[in-house]
């Protein structure tokens, strides 16, 4: 039960609003089939905003309401959500949320919010990924140095890991693997599909498949061609928030920084290979970003790194 239909939850909108609303989540899904996750940001996003509008102008607002906002009110939401301590990077996707909503609303023709456009996006804090040294990402993702007493938890854990490091692989595309996915040791190659559901080649290396393999033949569960191929304890689908307990540990064991992450391990594989002469178009593609640019932050940190080794080094440094 979504919270607009639910008794207990009032929305403080107009009906011609929440239906628009309503239909446009439904949209999201059906048509545009965004994940989960974004759909109940945008969903959140929006509700944010309709709560502060109401209080801002005074009354439940109409369509004909949203057509008239001005430049200022949207920023005074942004104002209004910075007091609350929101960071710039949050606020740019709720922004990016609401824009989705209000341009669903001019192509049905039930709005024509200019304002949405005007308004800019707050300026987001350049931040560098963290990634590991070559030693530690080697160590992490090392099935002896896995922490759990079952061996084939230890395996599983260093099996998603590998994948993470070794192919640059977010989380979830690698438990969204199936139990058909790398059934052969000596595969040297897996399509993946990330996100905006696009499909990319992901070369693998032979310690993709040993551990793999391992996992495969220590697992208590038979692992079907269409079922997942990480499993839960209980025999479920795997859940990210176990392999990121799992690397909090490690980074504890290890005495890492807070900074390692499962996801530092996907900056680590970049990172690395750039170091290595890795050509950036082509780490672009290994990655699935979309655009160029982002992979580009990675130079940054290679750049970074350089200079800190020199200044390690360097006699008059």
């Amino acid at each position: 039960m979504t919270k607009e239909n639910n008794p207990s939850f009032l929305l403080p909108a107009a009906a011609d609003v929440l239906a628009a609303r309503r239909n446009w989540l439904q949209s999201l899904t059906g048509q545009r089939r965004l994940s989960a996750l974004t759909v109940e940001a945008y969903e959140r996003d929006t509700r944010q905003f309709l709560h502060f509008l109401s209080e801002h102008t005074g009354k439940m607002p109409e369509l004909a309401d949203l057509s008239a906002l001005r430049v200022a009110d949207l920023r005074a939401f942004l104002a209004a959500r910075r007091r609350t301590g929101v960071g710039a990077r949050s606020l740019g996707r709720g922004l990016a949320g609401l824009r989705s909503f209000f341009r669903y609303l001019v192509r049905q023709g039930l709005a024509e919010i200019p304002a949405a456009q005007a308004v800019r996006s707050p300026k987001q804090p350049k931040s560098l990924p963290k990634p590991l040294t070559v030693t530690d990402a080697v160590n992490l993702v090392d099935s002896r140095t896995q922490l759990d007493e079952e061996p084939w938890i230890a395996a599983r854990n260093a099996a998603v890991l590998i994948l993470l490091y070794g192919c640059g692989l977010r989380i979830a595309e690698a438990l969204s693997l199936k139990g058909g996915d790398l059934a052969d040791p000596a595969q040297t190659s897996l399509y993946i599909t990330g996100k905006g559901r696009k499909t990319r080649l992901v070369p693998l290396i032979a310690a993709v498949g040993e551990a793999v393999s391992a996992y495969r033949n220590s697992c208590p569960y038979i692992l079907t061609p269409e079922g997942a191929l990480f499993r839960g304890a209980r025999g479920g689908a795997l859940q990210p928030a176990i392999i990121q307990r799992a690397v909090q540990k490690l980074r504890a064991s290890l005495g890492l920084p807070d900074s390692v992450t499962p996801h530092a391990l996907r900056h680590s594989f970049a990172t690395h290979l750039l170091t290595a002469g890795g050509d950036l178009r082509a780490i672009q593609e290994l990655l699935g970003h979309a655009s160029l640019s982002t992979t580009q932050i990675y130079t940054g940190v290679d750049s970074e790194r350089l200079l800190e080794i020199y200044q390690k080094n360097h006699p008059r440094a």
